[in-house]
């Protein structure tokens, strides 16, 4: 289980990891969401997330945040078990959970080559775009698995 937990990084070293990365050469992309119920979309689209570079942080909507985004009763899945499943998954380098409603001060900090988001979100409303595209990073929507959703999840078992 440590080096699971080794794998979520504190808002207030990721900047300094980032850094070093950087540093070092490596290609960071950066990615976000709740992640509430991990399913094949979400494994999916983190697999081609990585794929374009070196290293995948993930900002990770804390559980206030979520509350706050899609309402009381969720998370289903608390940020530390959410937290845990997807630093299990070998596309996940490192995991940052955030506060806010939005990742842009976690961008701030972790400074990307390459910010990538569900093909649900065009390009210029990512949040964080103008940051990458101002230091010459790129920003990509990727492929969208229809039909796969938690909230898509959470209805059907709620209809059972």
């Amino acid at each position: 289980m440590q080096i699971l937990r080794d794998k979520i990084i504190p808002f207030d070293k990721i900047g300094a990891l980032a850094a070093e990365l950087s540093e070092r050469g490596k290609r960071i992309v950066f990615t976000n969401g709740c992640f509430d119920i991990l399913h094949a979309g979400h494994v999916a689209y983190l697999s081609q997330a990585k794929a374009l570079g070196d290293v995948l942080i993930l900002g990770l909507n804390s559980d206030a945040s979520v509350r706050r985004l899609k309402g009381a009763s969720r998370p289903v899945n608390s940020q530390s078990n959410r937290a845990l499943v997807l630093a299990g998954l070998s596309a996940v380098d490192y995991i940052c959970i955030f506060e806010e409603d939005t990742p842009y001060e976690l961008i701030k900090e972790v400074l990307p080559h390459i910010l990538v988001k569900g093909g649900d979100w065009a390009p210029k409303d990512i949040v964080g775009s103008d940051i990458v595209l101002d230091r010459g990073g790129e920003v990509r929507s990727l492929d969208f698995v229809e039909g796969l959703s938690t909230t898509g999840i959470i209805k059907k078992l709620s209809n059972n």
